[in-house]
């Protein structure tokens, strides 16, 4: 085993606990950005100036009245930016535009005294438009051609030989939604200027290195001349990976101008109308089967909505294409991918990143074709799980090293679950209930953990240890509630091999640890725990050779363990703040800067091949829905998940992670329904969802009445910082077992062998139109397996939110 993965005795990692600052938000005493407000000065509010139009050229901003109102003190406009006008990477983001992209889009912000003084600032702010034609629907985009960014294209094998070798074809289309983080804290920033022109920005932000850039080029600073901080964020999700640059961009502007300290902070509605989301995407598609019902051939094309700019567009959508692949091997494909231009918000990261969008595709395939070939769902997707000793890879031509840990977690949901036997179950009270049915469904999941971006695969620390022996570390990676912090200090004590009390965490700033990654990707424990064991390791070789002389021994001879340094064979011991303050005493230094870099990974983005993944996270979830055959309506009865998380780091934290992001997945795929108004009319383009009272999340009512959540034991990652493997987004496609449940359930309506089209998300208004389809096939017999056509339709008569065509060719060279 490696020395990274390795771990030692009475390690401090592993041991579960609560979350580091569990206490502090649940009595509601734990800061965040917009909280320092009360603690600062003379602070200036900002205010957007919104303009409610989805598309057009602005030909006069009239700031004069909003001046008069009183306690109005700036209004910041693009003539007042002494550097870069942008608050992009890609340049395509002007942070003051003279063209309006979207409806909502902020043209100049308003500084007040108060913030009720700045919104009606805001208000008294004339702008003049020459309105434009506008692209709304992703539909639209496509029809009118209108594309940007690169439009990668992954193949491998012979595509034609395939479907030629392919007893059934199958064709059809998916278009499926996009998705509103609604964290709980909005973006937020506070700026100010020290007496040393050094410009200080809190930001909410997961990317403060890229916050600080992007501050920097706004202001016509160098990146030293910047400090940005992240205490915490009230939830990421992605949302605050790109979209925060610009709001501390606003508030840093406004302090360099006033000299005074400035806040930006959104309502609700403005974030949700201001910021991007989750990308929703349209899929068309061919796939091939041979007799047995194994994947012979798929030709894909992947749209994304990507909004207005490009923001990470891009790596949104090849991650989509290197996850289409999902658990089963295809051994000759061809997937095309392209970013539509449309005028809404620039969508971004969102938890998985692509991978989801892309991993729902064949998934809906699967579960689409499998009463097709006359195949349980279940026999289908197991039929075609990428095997050991096979030498199979992905399409992108990463080999799939361990995929027995696809069966293994497969293996024990089933059993866990008592699948067979509940599926029994549940046959006999569908046959018994004419309007309620129920649906079991298993899936299974494999996702990629790493950055696009090979470049990104890095991270930093820089650890501390004082006199009296307290540790205090610094780190690259952001907490958003997601755990992170906890898991460092554990890493640090284990590696140090100390009590968890005698260290301490500081907060994410710029100046302390530079040029950091995004906390994203999943890899925040990956990359900035490793670099601080890379730094505590420094540490401890320095102490051990301290101890070494004290003790009479060789440093090799020596351990450090629950603070206590003991030689091998010996009862000599030498207690840690001894220890320390000895090492001090014969000038030690006692610091040290921890790096990392993810090895292994190579990438050719224009071949689209390569090993771009350290690993595969793994994990399958079976769950049970029941359907109202009147309307749609449905409930979770029972979910179970085994999940593979490596040797867990601190295993609380991974299974709250897991059932959070598995409730967040379940909300994308089956209420979270984003409506934006299409119409000719003056709201066209308006977001019609702008509150929780209209965009449905899930809560405690949506919760599995039942929910099991274990984790894949004996499952040590060679090469990850002790073990383990990434948590963040992979639990989030376990949600696929909700959807094909219900799918099932649906199904269950007509006569066996029903299969049934479920549009994304599956709402109890979705829900019901299937169970109608399915009803109706009942009435006519039914299509013949492979063969035969469906349309999901919508309440309104138009086309399925989400919906799509489903078509089967004549099987070819059959």
């Amino acid at each position: 085993m490696s020395q990274l993965s390795e771990r030692p005795e009475k390690a401090v990692v592993g041991v579960p606990m609560p979350h580091e600052s569990a206490a502090l938000h649940v009595t509601g005493t734990a800061l965040y950005t917009d909280d320092l407000v009360h603690r600062t000065k003379d602070v200036l509010h900002a205010y957007p100036v919104q303009v409610m139009r989805a598309h057009g050229r602005i030909t006069a901003l009239r700031t004069g009245a909003a001046l008069a109102v009183p306690g109005v003190v700036r209004v910041l406009t693009g003539a007042d930016v002494p550097g870069v006008n942008d608050a992009g990477m890609k340049h395509d983001e002007p942070l003051f535009p003279d063209e309006v992209m979207f409806h909502g889009h902020a043209v100049a912000w308003v500084l007040g005294e108060t913030l009720e003084a700045a919104r009606l600032g805001a208000a008294a702010v004339e702008v003049e438009l020459d309105e434009l034609p506008s692209l709304i629907t992703l539909t639209e985009a496509i029809e009118a051609g209108s594309f940007h960014g690169a439009r990668p294209v992954m193949e491998t094998g012979d595509v034609e030989a395939g479907f030629a070798d392919s007893a059934h074809v199958f064709t059809g289309e998916l278009q499926f939604s996009d998705q509103e983080h609604f964290y709980l804290e909005t973006h937020a920033a506070l700026a100010y200027v020290d007496e040393g022109e050094q410009v200080f920005v809190h930001s909410s932000t997961q990317h403060p290195s890229e916050t600080q850039e992007i501050v920097a080029h706004v202001l016509g600073l160098h990146s030293h001349e910047v400090t940005v901080q992240c205490l915490r964020m009230g939830g990421g999700f992605g949302g605050k990976e790109m979209q925060p640059h610009g709001f501390a961009a606003v508030a840093a502007l406004g302090a360099k101008l006033t000299g005074r300290p400035v806040r930006v902070r959104l309502n609700r509605t403005q974030d949700l109308t201001m910021s991007g989301k989750r990308h929703g995407f349209h899929a068309s598609w061919r796939i091939g089967f041979d007799a047995d019902g194994r994947i012979q051939a798929l030709d894909a094309t992947l749209t994304a909505d990507g909004g207005w700019s490009l923001d990470l567009s891009e790596p949104v959508v090849a991650r989509a294409l290197c996850h289409i692949d999902n658990t089963y091997w295809i051994p000759n494909a061809r997937v095309a991918g392209r970013i539509a231009r449309t005028n809404k918000v620039s969508n971004t990261a969102f938890r998985g990143f692509g991978g989801p969008q892309g991993m729902l595709i064949i998934e809906d395939i699967m579960g689409r074709c499998a009463p097709l070939l006359g195949l349980d769902p279940t026999e289908l997707r197991e039929r075609n799980f990428y095997r050991k000793g096979q030498g199979q890879t992905t399409p992108y031509g990463q080999p799939v090293v361990r995929p027995e840990r696809i069966t293994a977690v497969w293996e024990q949901v089933k059993e866990r679950a008592g699948f067979a036997d509940r599926a029994r179950e549940i046959a006999a009270f569908n046959a018994a209930h004419p309007h309620t049915k129920r649906g079991l469904a298993l899936t299974a999941l494999k996702f990629g953990i790493s950055f696009n971006l090979t470049a990104f695969n890095q991270g930093g620390a820089l650890v501390l240890i004082y006199k009296d022996g307290s540790v205090l570390i610094n780190h690259g990676g952001t907490e958003m509630g997601q755990g992170l912090h906890t898991k460092m200090l554990q890493v640090a004590a284990t590696t140090l091999g100390i009590p968890l009390h005698k260290v301490r965490l500081a907060p994410t700033r710029t100046d302390k640890v530079p040029n950091t990654s995004a906390t994203a990707a999943s890899a925040g424990a990956d990359l900035n725990g490793a670099a601080v064991k890379n730094a505590c390791e420094q540490l401890r070789e320095r102490l051990l050779r301290v101890a070494a002389t004290q003790l009479g021994s060789h440093a090799s001879d020596v351990r450090i363990v629950e603070g206590v340094a003991r030689t091998l064979g010996s009862d000599r011991e030498l207690a840690w703040d001894d220890l320390v303050r000895t090492a001090y005493l014969q000038r030690v230094q006692l610091s040290a800067a921890g790096f990392y870099r993810t090895e292994g990974l190579h990438w050719d983005a224009k071949a689209f091949r390569g090993s771009p993944f350290k690993y595969f996270a793994h994990g399958a979830a079976a769950a049970e829905v029941e359907v109202d055959g009147f309307t749609g309506a449905y409930r979770v009865r029972r979910v179970d998940i085994v999940h593979d998380v490596g040797d867990s780091l601190s295993p609380l934290i991974d299974i709250g992670q897991i059932e959070g992001g598995f409730v967040q997945g379940a909300g994308w795929l089956t209420l979270e329904d984003l409506r934006w108004d299409a119409g000719d009319g003056p709201g066209r383009g308006r977001l019609l969802t702008q509150a929780a009272s209209t965009y449905k999340l899930p809560s405690f009512s949506e919760m599995p009445e039942e929910f099991h959540v274990t984790l894949l034991e004996d499952a040590t990652e060679e090469g990850a910082v002790y073990g383990s493997k990434a948590v963040g987004e992979p639990p989030f496609m376990l949600a696929f077992s909700v959807r094909e449940a219900l799918r099932q359930a649906a199904a269950a309506f007509g006569p066996d062998g029903t299969g049934v089209e479920l549009a994304s998300p599956a709402t109890p208004e979705a829900v019901y139109w299937a169970v109608q389809a399915a009803r109706r096939s009942g009435a006519a017999d039914g299509p013949a397996a492979g063969s035969g056509r469906v349309d999901a339709g919508r309440v309104d008569g138009g086309p399925a939110a989400g919906g799509f065509r489903a078509g089967a060719e004549a099987a070819i060279g059959a």
